[in-house]
């Protein structure tokens, strides 16, 4: 079963995604953070992000987010540069900001708009596209609107999390709706919403179903795997969670300046983790390195 890494700005950077591929491994592709057009120009941030020397040696998936044709041919045109050849596409990011510019879900609610970038997309024959998505901004429907151009795409695959993006995250994800769009996708569906295990996803009345499909090609994992990053591992959790700090508490302290640059970066490491929960609320309420190193002493207290 194919599985992949979802992308989530401020986490899943180039250095968690090296490090979590050489540790854990499990992960067919890792995505990107969306590559994105911040007053009318690429953000060189998320084109360092992608820079195929740092991403050398992970299976990697430059993703980027539009409004319309024009967008998309000049972050292709970015990415292509670079000596990418695969590139995903987001209608899916449910963040306001985006949605009001017409991007991430937003897009889902202008067809028009899908038409152009699929009309870009047939000129770029050397690029293979895939697409992430929601099931529509305000309700479904747009979501299968969408579809009846998404199926004139050549994609390697569609990514669907069965959410609204009016939801974000909140409520369950709609397995049952997951089921209804695969029936009318013509490409390879995998699968992304609210997976925390494999066994008890892949156990699931719901999710069985799925692969009595044919189009079903996988899941994709993002807030789970931040969660518990050894989830497709067979190694003891808290010894290789240690290894993959270590790299990214290394990489912090040598590439930024101060306690004030460099606690943000090591926090969010442990926003999602699935660790104990005084130890957690140390480790993000430390002001200081030496109280945060403190904080992860307790963590790791019998590990060598």
């Amino acid at each position: 079963m194919y599985i992949a890494f979802a992308p989530l700005q401020g986490y899943t950077d180039a250095i968690y995604r090296q490090a979590h591929n050489h540790i854990f491994g499990g992960v067919d592709e890792y995505y990107t953070p969306f590559v994105r057009i911040e007053k009318g120009e690429i953000r060189r941030k998320d084109l360092r992000d992608i820079s195929p020397s740092i991403n050398a040696g992970t299976p990697t998936v430059p993703q980027v987010i539009a409004n319309g044709g024009e967008e998309f041919a000049r972050l292709c045109d970015a990415i292509e540069q670079q000596g990418w050849s695969r590139i995903d596409i987001n209608m899916g990011c449910p963040f306001p900001m985006q949605v009001k510019a017409g991007r991430g879900s937003g897009l889902l609610q202008h067809p028009d708009k899908i038409e152009e970038i699929r009309k870009e997309m047939f000129l770029r024959s050397e690029v293979t596209f895939s697409i992430k998505m929601r099931l529509g901004q305000d309700d479904e429907q747009e979501g299968l609107a969408a579809l009846q151009i998404i199926n004139d795409m050549q994609l390697m695959h569609v990514t669907l999390h069965p959410r609204l993006g009016k939801q974000q995250y909140k409520g369950t994800a709609n397995k049952e709706s997951f089921l209804r769009f695969m029936e009318q996708c013509r490409h390879p569906m995998v699968y992304n919403g609210d997976i925390v295990d494999i066994d008890a996803f892949s156990s699931d009345t719901v999710s069985k179903e799925f692969f009595k499909n044919s189009n079903f090609k996988g899941i994709m994992i993002g807030r789970g795997l931040l969660a518990r990053p050894w989830m497709l591992s067979d190694k003891e959790p808290l010894a290789v969670l240690r290894s993959l700090h270590e790299t990214i508490y290394r990489h912090a302290t040598q590439n930024l300046c101060g306690d004030s640059q460099i606690l943000p970066h090591l926090h969010a490491f442990w926003e999602y983790a699935d660790i104990d929960h005084k130890i957690k609320k140390a480790i993000l309420k430390s002001t200081s390195l030496p109280r945060y190193k403190e904080a992860i002493a307790k963590l790791f207290c019998g590990q060598q």
